[in-house]
């Protein structure tokens, strides 16, 4: 057990120094969630109005300017990551345990429950994301449980076909074949030795679904039908800032900017994870 622990962990140190990239990317999400927790720690009140102070531009006092009601940006933009990361993580873990859900069902019993979870799985992908969460949410009160749970409910689809695919291989594996046939019941299968086994697949497709669902909420509360004043997300900070691109740029350039980093660092995290549990194909 300690051997393989240390392995992964050389593993892991060789990844990171071939590639440099993603030791930026790992480096800037460390970041980026200790300042959303800590934003509380900032001489501004998020919510603050300070109508002597609207629309100033970046300067000794706040470092990012001040929106249209005075508020401190960068202030506004910390806490705006803490909700844009709640949404992500909060909507990553209910779309991937639904996904897991169902693609170890599938994959074990196979027949018509696989053939009817997987059919279901195509109907609903073939739906544009960006038509069936705004019909949904136009059903919900605007807000952050809402868009957690929209966005949660219905982007499982892809790690329920990876989880399916990985459920199809495993199930025929010795250890697996052998704890049927020695009277296990079908659950203490699943849980003790399928579960497990696809877990690697799990923490991958967990990284992407955080990055889909940042930009999902984004794509929302710029749309104006996710997070509402006075709370922040970067979304609804880059919708407020389309009425002011003329005099304050700088209202939009923050914002875009850490969403783009965010996604690009958890995309790469997926990357990095992916070839840490993978196994090499090429002999080395």
């Amino acid at each position: 057990m300690a051997g393989e622990k240390n392995r992964k962990i050389e593993k892991i140190k060789s990844e990171l120094k071939r590639n440099k990239t993603a030791t930026f990317t790992i480096l800037f999400l460390v970041l980026i969630i200790l300042l959303a927790i800590f934003a509380f720690l900032s001489p501004f009140p998020p919510n603050k109005v300070d109508v002597l102070n609207v629309l100033q531009g970046p300067n000794s006092k706040h470092l990012f300017g001040t929106d249209e009601l005075g508020r401190d940006y960068l202030t506004r933009a910390l806490y705006g990551g803490r909700v844009s990361l709640t949404v992500g993580i909060l909507a990553m873990l209910i779309s991937s345990s639904i996904g897991v859900l169902v693609g170890t069902v599938s994959g074990y019993f196979g027949g018509r429950i696989d053939n009817f979870l997987m059919r279901t799985v195509d109907i609903i992908s073939s739906i544009p994301w960006m038509i069936l969460v705004t019909v949904v949410s136009i059903f919900l009160t605007p807000g952050l449980k809402a868009i957690i749970l929209v966005i949660g409910l219905f982007t499982w689809m892809s790690t329920a076909r990876m989880v399916r695919a990985e459920t199809l291989s495993i199930k025929e594996r010795e250890y697996v074949l052998y704890a049927k046939s020695s009277g296990q019941s079908i659950r203490k299968v699943i849980w003790k030795h399928i579960i497990p086994a696809v877990f690697p697949t799990f923490i991958v497709a967990s990284t992407v679904s955080i990055a889909n669902a940042i930009l999902m909420e984004s794509a929302l509360s710029f749309l104006g039908l996710g997070i509402q004043q006075p709370l922040s997300s970067w979304g609804s900070m880059l919708q407020n800032a389309q009425g002011n691109l003329g005099n304050a740029p700088y209202m939009a350039i923050l914002p875009g900017l850490l969403i783009v980093l965010t996604v690009f660092s958890f995309n790469k995290l997926g990357d990095i994870l992916r070839a840490i549990v993978e196994p090499k194909t090429n002999g080395k």
